[in-house]
């Protein structure tokens, strides 16, 4: 099983990651996992932060000469603006009396945050709830993501709309009424996209997404909107339905819906699949050669909380930011008193951002039921096992049912 774990404040010295349980003889480099932070620091309508911070990682631990030793893996990322706010985020006790946010944000987790853990001062449930946290998840991600491409499974995603503004080509139901199972890899969405400004697919789409992010920011406004990730190159087989925990859709869910600002996620169709009649909402069973497949991938890739073989299909949506810098209401919290919500710090649209997030998450998740299947102390007992259950899936079946 692996399974990763992060500490960190925003404002805080560093953001660090325990990552455990990957088979050794894994190659991985600081180059491939600063390439993935990378990615998620860009996009038109990121804010001041991102002109200061460069994320970069550094492995401390359980990696020697470029590959994976079995043991735990350390990284670490350090917080450039930490030279700012040494006085504000000291782990020592200081004399004097520090300035104490009272002044909630509505959307954000600030009232809640100091209601569940009896602070009195916002800071300390602004510092461990942001965003920022989410790089540790890209550093840990990135290194399920290396370990799936072994494989030949790839991740990528694309942003489907900002501000409601969508493309009048609608890639996704294409990618629904398609198995793809032979021609299409996940990863080539995020080649197009990380082309663009704001991860779209259509250049006309990308000129008034711009747009509208200049008249939010005109406004002191903000926009969230959808994006689409998928994962190919999985087997028929990944996950299970024997208990509530074990479905890897189930997994998936819960780990998009961990990304800050995301209040909804479907796998396939989804909500759309409750409108339509059955006979167009499943994905006949059709014979390809040797193997068999499906005319389309309604499913999204999975069925029964098991994988299908074909391209498992993720759609999400992000609220706008809950920080604007033209604050609608809240109360004082020192006073009771009606005031406007206090402005912090932040982007204006951060959808771009979050799908990259959202691939790392999709990896971590197919990484975590791939190695629950096929196990392995090293890479290469892991290819072996892998290998072994690819060639004989479908012949098993076939056997299995003529005697």
């Amino acid at each position: 099983m692996i399974r990763f774990l992060t500490a960190g404040e925003t404002h805080g010295k560093a953001l660090t990651t325990i990552v455990e349980g990957f088979p050794s003889n894994l190659c991985i480099e600081e180059d491939y996992i600063n390439f993935h932070l990378k990615r998620r620091q860009t996009g038109y309508g990121r804010g001041l932060r991102m002109k200061i911070e460069s994320d970069k990682v550094e492995i401390l631990s359980g990696i020697r000469l470029g590959k994976i030793l079995g043991s735990p893996i350390s990284l670490l990322i350090k917080n450039n603006d930490w030279e700012n706010w040494k006085a504000v985020m000291s782990s020592e006790k200081r004399t004097g009396n520090a300035e104490k946010i009272t002044i909630p944000r509505p959307g954000h987790a600030d009232l809640v945050g100091v209601t569940k853990y009896n602070f009195n001062d916002i800071r300390n449930s602004i510092e461990r709830s942001s965003a920022r946290e989410t790089a540790a998840r890209v550093a840990a991600g990135s290194i399920a993501r290396k370990f799936l491409e072994e494989f030949g499974i790839t991740i990528g995603s694309y942003v489907e709309s900002i501000g409601g503004i969508y493309s009048k080509n609608n890639l996704l139901q294409t990618l629904f009424e398609n198995n793809f199972k032979e021609n299409f890899k996940a990863m080539s969405l995020s080649e197009k996209s990380d082309k663009s400004e704001v991860r779209v697919l259509d250049f006309e789409q990308e000129k008034k997404i711009i747009n509208k992010i200049k008249l939010a920011k005109k406004r002191g406004d903000t926009l969230g909107g959808t994006f689409v990730a998928a994962a190919t190159g999985l087997p028929a087989g990944i996950g299970s339905f024997i208990q509530y925990d074990t479905k890897l859709n189930a997994d998936i869910a819960q780990a998009i819906m961990s990304i800050n600002a995301v209040k909804a996620v479907e796998i396939g169709m989804g909500f759309l699949l409750a409108d339509a009649f059955g006979s167009a909402s499943h994905d006949e069973i059709i014979k390809v050669g040797e193997t068999l497949s499906r005319k389309t991938n309604r499913a999204g890739g999975i069925e029964g909380g098991i994988t299908t073989g074909l391209p498992v299909i993720i759609r999400a949506a992000m609220k706008p930011i809950a920080t604007l810098m033209s604050p609608i209401e809240s109360i004082n919290l020192s006073t009771m008193e009606k005031v406007d919500a206090r402005r912090e710090r932040s982007d204006f649209v951060a959808v771009p951002a979050c799908a990259v997030i959202a691939e790392s998450m999709l990896a971590w998740v197919v990484a975590k039921h791939f190695l629950i299947k096929f196990g392995g102390d090293s890479i290469e007992e892991t290819k072996d096992n892998f290998s072994s259950y690819t060639k004989k899936i479908f012949k098993r079946v076939k056997r299995n049912f003529r005697q």
